[in-house]
């Protein structure tokens, strides 16, 4: 498997790789033809089941990757609003139940915990982080933090001490520095397995909740620059050269930029791919 992968998060909304009228069905096995790896980020609002992770598994190649977002009342999102109320046991045994049929087929790179903005760095946070690195012990689990103070000049060495004595996977982000909501750039890898990178833009205007009704649409709408892009090459062969495996997701897609960077990253790291899924029609 290529030691760099890259990809964008979610399949569904990116309308520049299907032909019109591609039935939701048909856009994963698409999707595959041009990215080796996805983040599966539904499993954030509801936990999927392990058939339809199964049916997941089955449309795409063997050496697919999927990185798979935690269920939201695991992360201090506390529970969507006509959910199951469900016990913390009950949700991390359903969301383990559905993990399976990826990890049985090789094809879960990671489960990413994405904790919220208010989740500083508290010393009863940092004890909940390891109850579910022990309730995920058996799963390649990945932290992204959004609250700053995790990175603070007296915190940030033992914010990344902490995750390598519990063989968690730092997530790195590129995101707008925009307060204490927001995370600078550590690129640091803290379980040698693998490290991700998750690209977020850089709307510092657009990040934070300004009481726009369309602030969720907006926050992740950013077009890299190729000087931007560039200057991340120095950090990918850093990450490169301490974890086996760097994986590389866009998030930038709140008006559809994601497809666009992630295919410059691509040509700028000089990667080729062998085993996507055969392209029906080149659409890119």
């Amino acid at each position: 498997m290529n030691s760099i992968l890259v990809g964008v998060c979610g399949w569904g909304d990116h309308d520049d790789l299907y032909p019109p009228g591609t039935s939701s069905k048909d856009k994963l096995p698409i999707y595959t033809g041009y990215f080796p790896i996805v983040e599966l980020d539904s499993t954030y609002h509801a936990i999927a089941s392990s058939e339809r992770m199964e049916q997941w598994v089955q449309a795409t190649p063997d050496s697919f990757q999927f990185v798979v977002k935690s269920y939201r009342e695991l992360t201090g999102h506390g529970r969507k609003q006509g959910a199951p109320i469900r016990s913390w046991k009950d949700n991390v045994l359903e969301m383990r139940a559905s993990l399976l049929p990826m990890k049985k087929a090789g094809k879960l790179a990671a489960v990413l915990f994405q904790f919220p903005p208010w989740y500083d760095c508290t010393a009863a946070h940092v004890k909940y982080i390891r109850k579910v690195r022990e309730a995920f012990r058996d799963f390649p689990v990945a932290i992204e933090f959004r609250n700053r103070t995790w990175f603070d000049s007296s915190y940030r060495d033992k914010t990344l001490h902490f995750l390598e004595q519990e063989q968690l996977i730092h997530v790195v982000c590129d995101e707008p520095q925009a307060g204490i909501g927001s995370v600078p750039i550590v690129p640091k890898v803290t379980n040698t397995d693998l490290s991700i990178v998750r690209f977020h833009g850089r709307n510092v205007e657009g990040w934070n909740n300004t009481g726009r009704p369309d602030w969720r649409d907006v926050r992740y709408a950013y077009r890299y620059s190729d000087e931007e892009l560039n200057e991340w090459i120095v950090h990918i062969k850093q990450l490169q050269q301490n974890a086996n495996q760097v994986i590389l997701l866009f998030n930038n897609n709140s008006q559809g930029d994601a497809v666009d960077s992630a295919n410059k990253m691509i040509c700028k790291l000089g990667l080729d791919y062998l085993d996507l899924s055969p392209r029906q029609l080149e659409i890119l």
